[in-house]
């Protein structure tokens, strides 16, 4: 979750300048997917805690969000784990952007529950 002051620019920057795909859950309150996790922006007054992206090639990706209006606030470093730069997001707060030395681990493929698989063979139908 991000809190800020201003849930609405954030809103648009994740939909606009990040392209995350989204669901509109009705009043302007969109909720991010971005690979294994979604995002959700809540107005706080408080200051932002810390949040992270990561890329498979950091300097493509760079490129392509800069060509989006994305502002970014450093160089980029060499960490022990990987490439690092940050960027600015609406509400004053700024967000890392790395690429991992490692390889990230995939999330596991969802499965069909056995009562499902029960529904779909009485159906006649394939189940996965």
């Amino acid at each position: 979750m991000f809190y800020t002051p201003d849930a609405d620019a954030l809103r648009a920057f994740l939909r606009d300048k990040l392209d995350l795909p989204f669901t509109d859950t009705g009043g302007g309150w969109l909720v991010f997917r971005a690979s294994e996790v979604e995002i959700g922006c809540h107005p706080w007054d408080g200051r932002f805690q810390g949040f992270s992206f990561y890329c498979d090639d950091l300097k493509e990706t760079m490129a392509a969000l800069r060509r989006r209006g994305v502002e970014f606030t450093a160089d980029i470093a060499e960490e022990d784990w990987g490439w690092v730069t940050r960027f600015k997001i609406p509400g004053g707060d700024e967000v890392q952007l790395y690429q991992p030395k490692y390889r990230p681990r995939q999330a596991p493929r969802t499965r069909v529950s056995k009562p499902a698989r029960r529904r779909a063979s009485a159906r006649g139908g394939k189940s996965r």
